[in-house]
């Protein structure tokens, strides 16, 4: 793989900076080294990534995709020069080009008429300038951020209850608390560092009770003492059944509600219906387990309830939040350690991007564009001409003004729409009819990409230098290390680029990071004198010298608290015009499409363990692709069952917004869904496959309040697919996706650095000739046919680069025994006749990577506990596995208990072990007749 570099002699060998991945904001350690060129050594180049030990959010630790940042941090695949309309051209022409179409627009539609589309992967600085260029010089509220997909309804709870966007917590309460309660979460795949930090708290406070709340039986419930797999939506039924018992069982806080709190007698009464009962019925599980639930909270000294995007993703998120923050406060269990509502943030900077306004319906520092007085302070502030008065398009709503036509230019940065916003279909329609769509992206090419007719190179995560801030408030440096290569750009040098073009040139005179973070600090403190709780003035006057040093610091950092704010309204005081914080009187409200005979699934979606987001960089590592190669339906084995289907047999998902282009799936049946519930992962685009976007199943229903979309939920069938051929290629290189159009079904993976495609007929049969012509290299070729099957071999210099199968039934391949051989050129030679039949010897292939840190397999794990290790720890200390980012430990425990069972009951050879299915994890069960 190829690696940016940094021309400097005297850079440090070791470089303090942040992960790039999720909320957590783990501190990272980049470790450089020099390389000799032309017999000098003045190239740096990174040789190691670590975490950081210093750093509060990780001391040390990374999961998985963080260990794996040096591998995904190459040059290849990165975007290196701007286009316009699809040819290469100089900064200066692309620069006129985005300030002329912005202007025209302006012109002739109004300011109404652009938006920008803007991500939680951009650095604060990067957003700052954004929003200021948006709101207060082009003069329309039409920003808005992929964040509004995955924590705006966590934000307008926090606003409707405290009067502001306050995350109350720090990651202490977490090993502090007597109760955790996990909502809509699991952390260990989606946050695994704090999940890790979580077992290693609770090792030694084992009087620590943790519940989870979540339809699935997820990883994550492996340290659980209590699982509740509620109906998917109904969370607002549960907390206001929990409410309503804390009322009748004397275990509220009426000293606190009387003195700190309003509206508490409305909200009691709006959920007095709500009797255990009651809530067993609407949330389809046994009043056990809810009783279970409600004492441990009812008798708990101190509560953090921990929830994320299952929470949130929801067309009633926001009353979800605060039926959570209820019980709270009526409990009193906020503002002291180990206590309060924590909404985890999905990316690393979603938080820096709500604290400069990146939202449609904000002001910058935390002010409201609604309050005339804000709007004043801010113009007054910038200086600026314009202020809109009114909330911009919130991001479903951005994107239907611009299939309406009405938005004639939208900006996105740093984010990929088309596979992450809800249906898919619309939004495609809506960028191909849109006249300029321009496109800052560090990639050369994914979803949305394709549809920008300005496409801007901008720099990556080694090479950027700003601030983030993370869940827990902490704002933390990410220092770049390396230059951007090619002609590449900081996404804050692009933007004021355009700003100067369009004449703005002296609000932006920004030469460096640190001038756009000393105007943030300050503007947080203007007119404020504690009236809002974002403020770092304290850090207004920042040198360079002292921001390059910066040491992660919780905010609020002002006169008050020079040092940072660990823990939020432990002096009992909101932010409200009272200062008292507010229940909110909530009704309960499920999804309005329940399944119905003809959509009789609900559709689930979320992350996997080892990918982010639409894997623009984690796709880039096969190491990251060995424990979930490909996306895939899951399905519980009671509906696989009645259905009669086996794993990795395709089916079609449809929805009713998506009836023209079904969803095509592989079957993996699981033992973690309840019945008549699927999930899918939202990481794959069309780059990857025909039809594996499952944004496509997702309609547009949001909150009303938030604007955030029901990503959680979609009312879906399955239908049988009929396949008349199957292929499956191997082959050294990569193929032309648009070479594979023509095919009803295809999909890649990428094993050991091969690309193994599936491709299917629906109707027909394949021309051998034409799909040997798919991999674009002069080959020749060896073909052979037999009863069932039809195959061919392709050479390169002598060396076997190519292979391909033909058969009308499914074709099992062993993709990762064709490593050595297409590496090997004297071992091929022997082995022709064996490839040809597709005959090959998969005895060194030990099953899916369930490590993938050490590159651990699932048959290396069984072989051992055979041997007599039985618990985790032992596997760790022969394999490795689980030692790391801890991510595969509860997978580890499965496999443990899953060997006792066998070895007990039937005496299970490794063999045996080898065809049952361990939920979460890709072991394949036994195909369901």
């Amino acid at each position: 793989m190829l690696s940016n570099k940094l021309v400097s002699k005297s850079s440090p060998s070791c470089v303090e900076s942040t992960c790039p991945y999720c909320g957590v904001g783990c501190g990272v350690e980049i470790e450089l080294g020099q390389t000799a060129i032309g017999g000098t050594s003045d190239l740096v180049e990174i040789s190691a990534v670590r975490g950081m030990p210093s750093h509060p959010a990780n001391y040390g630790k990374l999961c998985v995709k963080g260990s794996h940042l040096l591998e995904t941090n190459g040059i290849d695949g990165r975007m290196l020069v701007p286009q316009v309309d699809g040819e290469d051209c100089s900064w200066e022409h692309a620069t006129a080009k985005v300030a002329s179409v912005i202007s025209q627009s302006i012109l002739q539609h109004g300011a109404d008429s652009v938006a920008f589309y803007v991500s939680g992967q951009l650095l604060t600085e990067d957003y700052y300038v954004a929003n200021k260029l948006m709101k207060g010089f082009i003069g329309s509220a039409n920003i808005d951020t992929n964040s509004r997909l995955c924590m705006s309804s966590a934000v307008a709870s926090y606003q409707r209850a405290f009067g502001a966007d306050a995350v109350p917590c720090s990651y202490d309460d977490l090993e502090l608390t007597d109760l955790l309660v996990f909502i809509g979460s699991n952390a260990a795949w989606t946050h695994p560092v704090l999940f890790q930090r979580i077992e290693r708290a609770r090792q030694k406070r084992p009087e620590m009770q943790i519940i989870f709340i979540d339809p699935r039986k997820t990883a994550s419930c492996e340290i659980a003492d209590l699982h509740l797999p509620i109906k998917p939506g109904s969370d607002v039924a549960l907390f206001n059944g929990l409410l309503t018992y804390l009322h009748q069982h004397a275990a509220v806080d009426f000293e606190y509600i009387n003195q700190h709190t309003e509206n508490f007698t409305a909200t009691l009464d709006a959920a007095a219906d709500m009797s255990v009962q009651t809530v067993a019925a609407i949330c389809e599980i046994e009043q056990s387990l809810i009783l279970a639930f409600y004492r441990s909270f009812a008798k708990s000294n101190s509560a953090v309830s921990f929830y994320s995007m299952g929470v949130n993703q929801s067309s009633s998120g926001v009353d979800k939040g605060n039926a959570i923050i209820n019980c709270h406060l009526a409990s009193g269990k906020i503002g002291k350690p180990g206590s309060g509502p924590f909404s985890i943030t999905g990316q690393p900077n979603a938080m820096g991007g709500r604290e400069v306004g990146g939202l449609a319906n904000m002001l910058a520092a935390h002010m409201e564009l609604t309050n005339p007085e804000h709007r004043e302070w801010v113009q007054q502030f910038w200086q600026s001409p314009h202020i809109p008065h009114q909330v911009g398009y919130k991001a479903v709503d951005m994107f239907d003004q611009v299939a309406l036509g009405n938005i004639k230019v939208i900006w996105i940065m740093a984010t990929n729409p088309v596979v992450s916003m809800p249906n898919r279909t619309k939004i495609e329609a809506a960028l191909r009819k849109c006249e300029n769509v321009i496109v800052s992206d560090c990639v050369n090419d994914n979803d949305t990409l394709r549809f920008a007719n300005i496409r801007l190179p901008a720099s990556g995560w080694s090479e950027k230098n700003g601030t983030v801030t993370n869940s827990e408030r902490r704002i933390s440096r990410q220092r770049g290390v390396l230059a951007p290569p090619g002609e590449a750009k900081h996404d804050w040098q692009i933007i004021i680029d355009v700003a100067h073009a369009l004449g703005f040139g002296e609000h932006f005179n920004y030469l460096h990071p640190v001038d756009i973070f000393q105007e943030h600090a300050r503007l947080s403190g203007h007119h404020n004198n504690g009236k809002r709780c974002f403020d770092i003035s304290g850090m207004a006057d920042i040198s360079q010298k002292k921001y390059d040093q910066l040491k992660p610091i919780q905010w609020p950092v002002n006169q008050a608290s020079p040092t940072g704010t660990k823990r939020l309204f432990t002096n009992n005081s909101f932010y409200t015009s009272n200062h008292k914080a507010r229940f909110i009187a909530i009704k309960d409200k499920l999804p309005e499409l329940q399944p119905n005979h003809e959509y009789p699934f609900m559709l689930n979606s979320g992350r996997l363990r080892d990918q982010w987001h639409s894997m623009t960089r984690t796709g880039k590592s096969t190491a990251l692709l060995a424990h979930a190669d490909q996306a895939k339906l899951q399905i519980s084995q009671k509906d696989a069952l009645e259905l009669k289907l086996s794993n990795d047999q395709l089916v079609a998902v449809c929805s009713e917004i998506n009836l023209e282009k079904p969803v095509v799936l592989p079957i993996q049946i699981v033992t973690g869904l309840g019945e008549n519930q699927l999930f899918v992962p939202i990481h794959w685009g069309e780059t990857w496959g025909s039809s594996c976007s499952v944004s496509r199943l997702f309609g547009d229903t949001v909150d009303p309040i938030s604007g955030q979309p029901e990503l959680k939920y979609s009312r879906v069938n399955l239908l049988n697919v009929t396949i008349t051929e199957y292929c499956e290629l191997i082959s050294m290189n990569p193929i032309d996706s648009a070479k594979l159009q023509e095919y009803d079904y295809w999909s890649v993976k990428n094993v050991d650095d091969l690309f193994c495609y599936s491709i299917c007929l629906f109707n027909g049969e394949f021309d051998l000739t034409a799909l040997q012509a798919l991999t674009d290299d002069e080959h020749r070729w060896l073909t052979f046919n037999q009863d069932d099957m039809r195959s061919a071999i392709g050479w390169q210099q002598q060396q076997i680069s190519a292979a391909l199968y033909v058969s009308k039934a499914a074709i099992n391949i062993v993709h990762a025994a064709y490593s050595n051989i297409f590496k090997n050129p004297q071992k091929e030679l022997l082995e022709v006749a064996d490839i040809l039949r597709n005959n090959m010897d998969a005895s060194t292939v030990t099953g899916n990577k369930i490590c993938s840190c050490f590159d651990v397999t699932q048959g290396q794990i069984c072989e051992a506990i055979q041997s007599g290790l039985n618990s985790v720890e032992q596997l760790g200390k022969h394999l490795k596995c689980g030692t790391n980012c801890g991510s595969c430990k509860p997978e580890l425990k499965q496999l443990i208990e899953l060997y006792s069972i066998q070895a007990t009951e039937c005496a299970a050879t490794n063999e045996e072990l080898e065809v049952l299915h361990i939920e979460p994890s890709r072991i394949a069960i036994k195909e369901i007749k």
